[in-house]
Formats: C-alpha cells, sequence, structure tokens
C-alpha cells in the first residue's frame, strides 16, 4: 500500500483541507487527515470536476475531434488538437506528411510549449520561488511579483505573447485554432509572418537562457531545501527520437527508473497498452497508470519537464542540452528527484523550444504551400502522442464505417502524474507538516509541490472510474424529479 494514501481509522481524525488549490489550471482539493498530536496519517489530491469527453465525443464524425477536444483546456489546446490530429492522419488513410506541414506542426507545437511554460512559470509558480513560500498571503501572487520583479515579470508576459503569436500565425488564431486538419495543414506561413516571429526570437531565446540561470541561481541559494524538497525516487517517461533525442512532436515512448536504467525503449506508441495499464480508485475521478511490467505498486511514473530531459540521452539544441548537463550533474550520474526541479527543467524546456523556432523559422521549407499528404487506406482505429507542455498526452480513437467516433481513451499528462503528485504532497506533509501546528504558510508548502507538476486539472477529469456519482434532476420548483446514482451504494 501506498503510505498515506489511507488512513487505517479515518473516523477518529480531523480533516483539513485545501480547497480550492490555488495558482492551478483548473479545480481541485487536499485533504489531509490528522490525530490529535497534528501526526499526519492521509494525504490526498482530489479532482473536484468531472467532464466526461470520453463519453461525450462519441458519435461525432472523426474531422471534428481536433477542433472538439481542444475544448478540453483554454490553456494546452494546442497539444490536444496535434494529438487528436495525429490519430486522424491514421484513421483517413494520409501517408507521410509533406515536410512543410509537418514543420508548421512542429513550429504551432513550439509555441505552444513556449507560452505554456510560461505562462506556469512567471504567473502561477515564480510568487513562491521568489516572493518565498510562507510570505504574505495577499502579495504572494503575480502583482507581488511585477512590484518587486518588474523586470522577470514583464519578461514573463512577454515570452507568453511571443508564444502565443507563433499559435496564431501557424493554426489561425491564439486558442482554439484550426491549422491542422487530417492529412496535413489548412494554412501557409506567410513570408511578412516569418519575419515578423524572426525579428524578436534571439530576445526570446536570451531571456529564456536567463531565466534558467536565474532557477539555478535560486538552487545554490539553499541547495539542501531546492534540491530536496518533495523528492522522492520514481521512474519517469516521456518520448525520444531515432537517436534517443528529445522530441516534443513526435518519436518512440522511453521508461527509465529512478537510477536512469531503461525498462522499455522506443516502444511504438499505438501499442501503449501493451506497456501501460490504466487503474481507477474509489476516491479520485483521475485514473491511476503505471507500468504494466512492474504493477501499480511499483510502475507509477513521472512525466513531463522533469522527465523528458532526464530521459533522453540528449536535447537536440546546444544552449537547452548544456544547461541540462548543469542541472543533471547535481544527481552525481543518478536522475535529480525533487520536485523544484520541475521549474529548472521546464525553463530549460522553454530555451529549448525558443532554439526550435528559430531554426524553423530560418529553414526555407517552413515557406513552402505543399501541406497535404497523400490519401491511402482508411483505418478504423489509432493512437495519436505528443509531448504537450505537462507531459506525455495520449488520444486513442475508434471509428465507424459511418465516419463516428465509436471509442475515446484519453490519459492526458496530468493522469500520467497522479500518483506521483499524490506522492510529491506526501512527502512534502512527512517532512514540514507532520507534528507540526498546520498555518498557512506551511498548506501552501503542499500547494507549491502540486504547483511544480503544473497540472492542468480540467484536462485530467474525462474518466469515470468507481467514483461515487451522484445527479439530480429537479424542476422549476425545486422538487425532485428524478436521481441517477453510480458507484454509491444502497439507494438512500
Amino acid at each position: 500500500m501506498f503510505q498515506l494514501e489511507t488512513a487505517e481509522n479515518p473516523q477518529k481524525l480531523r480533516r483539513i483541507a485545501i480547497d480550492p488549490v490555488t495558482r492551478v489550471e483548473g479545480h481541485g482539493k487536499v485533504t489531509l487527515l490528522l490525530d490529535d498530536a497534528d501526526r499526519i496519517h492521509q494525504v490526498r489530491l482530489h479532482i473536484v470536476e468531472f467532464r466526461g469527453f470520453e463519453v461525450f465525443i462519441e458519435g461525432r464524425p472523426f474531422w471534428e475531434v481536433p477542433v472538439t477536444v481542444q475544448r478540453l483546456c483554454g490553456i494546452c489546446p494546442v497539444s490536444h488538437h496535434l494529438a487528436a490530429v495525429k490519430a486522424m492522419d491514421i484513421i483517413a488513410g494520409y501517408g507521410q506528411l509533406p515536410p512543410t506541414a509537418e514543420k508548421l506542426r512542429r513550429l504551432m507545437h513550439y509555441g505552444q510549449v513556449v507560452q505554456s511554460h510560461a505562462v506556469h512559470f512567471f504567473h502561477l509558480a515564480s510568487p513562491d520561488l521568489l516572493l518565498g513560500f510562507d510570505s504574505d498571503l495577499t502579495r504572494r501572487n503575480i502583482v507581488g511579483v511585477a512590484q518587486d520583479f518588474p523586470e522577470i515579470a514583464k519578461q514573463g508576459v512577454l515570452l507568453r505573447k511571443y508564444g502565443q503569436e507563433v499559435i496564431r500565425h501557424t493554426a489561425g488564431k491564439r486558442i482554439h485554432g484550426t491549422g491542422a486538419i487530417p492529412g496535413g495543414m489548412n494554412k501557409a506561413l506567410t513570408v511578412a509572418e516569418r519575419d515578423e516571429l524572426r525579428r524578436d526570437i534571439d530576445q526570446m531565446i536570451e531571456w529564456s537562457l536567463a531565466s534558467v540561470h536565474m532557477v539555478a541561481a535560486l538552487h545554490r541559494t539553499k541547495p539542501e531545501f531546492y534540491n530536496h524538497f518533495g523528492e522522492f525516487e520514481s521512474s519517469m517517461m516521456g518520448l525520444v527520437d531515432e537517436r534517443g533525442a528529445l522530441d516534443f512532436y513526435h518519436g518512440g515512448l522511453r521508461a527509465v527508473d529512478n537510477t536512469g536504467k531503461t525498462i522499455f525503449d522506443h516502444v511504438d506508441y499505438s501499442t501503449y497498452e501493451e506497456v501501460l495499464e490504466e487503474q481507477a480508485k474509489s476516491w479520485s475521478y483521475m485514473k491511476f497508470p503505471h507500468i504494466r511490467s512492474l504493477g501499480a505498486e511499483q510502475g507509477w511514473y513521472k512525466v513531463g519537464p522533469l522527465a523528458r530531459v532526464q530521459a533522453c540521452d540528449f536535447i537536440p539544441s546546444p544552449l537547452a542540452d548544456l544547461e541540462r548537463k548543469k542541472m543533471m550533474a547535481l544527481g552525481h550520474g543518478k536522475p535529480v528527484m525533487g520536485t523544484l526541479f520541475f521549474h529548472w527543467a521546464r525553463l530549460i524546456e522553454v530555451l529549448h523550444a525558443a532554439e526550435l523556432i528559430r531554426d524553423l523559422l530560418d529553414d526555407p521549407d517552413i515557406l513552402g504551400t505543399d501541406l497535404m499528404a497523400d490519401k491511402g487506406t482508411r483505418k478504423g482505429e489509432a493512437v495519436g502522442v505528443i509531448e504537450a507542455p505537462r507531459g506525455t498526452l495520449f488520444h486513442h480513437y475508434r471509428v465507424n464505417e459511418d465516419d463516428q467516433v465509436t471509442f475515446c481513451n484519453l490519459i492526458v499528462s496530468t493522469t500520467n502524474n497522479n500518483q506521483a503528485m499524490n506522492e510529491a504532497i506526501r512527502s512534502v506533509a512527512r517532512t514540514y507538516l507532520d507534528g507540526r501546528e498546520v498555518t498557512e504558510g506551511l498548506l501552501n508548502h503542499i500547494e507549491v509541490a502540486i504547483r511544480a507538476y503544473d497540472p492542468c486539472l480540467s484536462c485530467a477529469t474525462h474518466a469515470l472510474g468507481q467514483m461515487p456519482l451522484e445527479v439530480d434532476l429537479v424542476d422549476a420548483d425545486g422538487r425532485l424529479v428524478s436521481r441517477g446514482r453510480r458507484n454509491m451504494g444502497p439507494a438512500a
């Protein structure tokens, strides 16, 4: 059993709730069960919303899916857009994309990485890191950062803006664009758009590198604290290309253990069900994935920036790879496991994405007009996988002969990190809260651990597992008309 997941005698314990968890995308809460001596017996991260995308996408025509699934989220819509369209490329029977089409998709995706990572670090996470975990609650926000660190706040805003402009020029608009379609792209990049983006990219790279150095310097101020906060050992998973390099857009699945030893490598992601398994628990709307060969208790893993940059052999851009090596040196030959390293790795990825954007903007193919692949044999099932900013994202669909979706399974980045986030907050609770009088500042330590994963809780709430659910239908006068129940036990 996982430590602190389930208390032996919960009815005898008092409950403290962090509700809602702040400065994250979506709605969630944390519950802690303590005894009279403030010893902690149970810690859980709960998702308190249910959305059901996997169900209501059924029956829709498959060509709608890449646009529809973006509505899961307004922060990472490009990730869902591209994961879905990669699956629909196969279902529609298209072959390999022309170079221009793939490079435009990559450009869109790298813009998404920049904007998403920028908004998370500078707007949501930096108040804790720059102002202090237990600083004045009324100032522990982006306004406080802007007051005390105006240049850093400005750079964060402009980095995000730049990423959004990349998305706008490739997808048609900043949020919920339509640029990628089954078989390719429906929009070329004009010379004027290329030149506009190329004008500012060197500045973006400079700011990205400075942000990496800022976080590295922060770790040096209190290495024992920053390097080991929320520390626990786990496996890690991400996509790598045929060379073993980090690839945000495409590749094979690689998982490594807590020592860096390979568990599986270059697995075709269309066969993900052979290596990964999902588990439902009665107290959560989120699923708990794990590596099949290791089982539920040993096979859970991390995804996202910290996992990706350590599961790969190298980052294929010079500045980012150099910074990766500096961070990993702190592990002395083993992966680093402290939760706050997520921020360091995330900013390394911003730098990497910016370098890739520059390279693509200098590539003559990016201005091409051959945007559609050749049509081949239609398929009834396909899987699309991409490295979303928050981690590996799976889209799995089946489509019938009438072009209607009959099955949808989404394993989003935050779901992949579900067990890891729970382990992180339990590690923090044991270290900083156990046996101590609980204060707002100490509770914020729990939130800091969650924020490090940059969870998108709205994305993670599609799966209906064993979670009790009750739906009441009432009329205009408030009278109960009917009641639907699932996993509630006998009706009252």
